[in-house]
């Protein structure tokens, strides 16, 4: 049976991401990264270690140990971290990674890494192989259909949210009147909805796409039932996201969260018919 590693951040798309692994065959070992890694994880995979995303030299150890020559990362594992001193202390294998970037945007972070596993002969594959049914095509997720203000600031935000992404700063973008309310940076999506959303103060719009440049290996945007919940916190009214490039986690859930909110889902390539 072939192995297959699973760097699992927070979430429950990796436990999602387990389970369509062992439905095709695939052995998993996981590597829980940080301390909240949902639990249900443990249940589906076949080897399981917690190890702080800090200790690099750990994580290649338990790949190698477990014959592991291709793996996968999926969930949340945020830039902060790395960046504010609230992690366990690097070892010196990711020390040295640490200090050979030449800036720290998000692509040089992860393209460093794919390198450290290159030297060990590990490949990291499509973040998206085991998972893709999880990207809907175009069209309106929920029984609302967007309105004709909401359309147009759906299809400004996706506009904004493409050069934002260009730029390697972010995936996401809060509008409201064709205005941009908040732009993803390091502090997340969750966190730029509420920032965003208590400035539109009610009837914000969110958009979520893939960078222009999006490498499938890693960073791959994806939205969930967390995403809502930020999003009623400061009543927006709509989340657009890109078709068949964001990964909908939990769809059943999130779908029936924004319905009982009079929220909005739509999934779009560009501009809505």
């Amino acid at each position: 049976m072939e192995r297959v590693g699973l760097l699992a951040g927070i979430g429950h798309l990796p436990v999602e991401c387990a389970q369509a692994a062992r439905a095709l065959g695939y052995e998993v070992y996981a590597v829980a990264l940080l301390d909240d890694v949902d639990p249900e994880l443990r249940e589906n995979v076949a080897g399981y270690a917690e190890i702080n995303v800090a200790k690099l030299g750990k994580i290649l150890d338990y790949l190698k140990q477990n014959q592991v020559r291709k793996v996968t990362a999926i969930g949340k594992v945020s830039k902060e971290l790395l960046m504010n001193g609230r992690h366990e202390l690097p070892d010196w294998r990711m020390v040295k990674l640490l200090l050979s970037l030449v800036d720290h945007k998000d692509d040089t972070l992860m393209l460093s890494f794919v390198k450290e596993l290159d030297k060990e002969g590990i490949e990291l594959v499509d973040q998206t192989l085991l998972i893709r049914a999880l990207m809907p095509p175009p069209g309106v997720l929920t029984r609302r259909a967007p309105s004709e203000n909401e359309r147009r600031d759906m299809e400004f935000g996706f506009r904004m949210a493409k050069e934002l992404g260009r730029l390697d700063i972010g995936q996401t973008v809060v509008v409201k009147g064709q205005a941009v309310m908040a732009l993803e940076a390091i502090e997340g999506t969750d966190a730029c909805i509420l920032r965003g959303g208590e400035l539109a103060r009610g009837g914000a719009i969110v958009v979520k796409v893939a960078k222009p440049q999006q490498d499938l290996r890693f960073d791959v945007p994806a939205v969930g039932v967390k995403t809502l919940e930020s999003m009623i916190k400061v009543r927006a009214s709509a989340l657009a996201i890109e078709a068949e490039q964001t990964l909908l986690v939990d769809r059943p859930k999130a779908i029936a969260l924004a319905e009982a909110h009079d929220i909005t889902i739509v999934a779009m390539h560009g501009p809505l018919e």
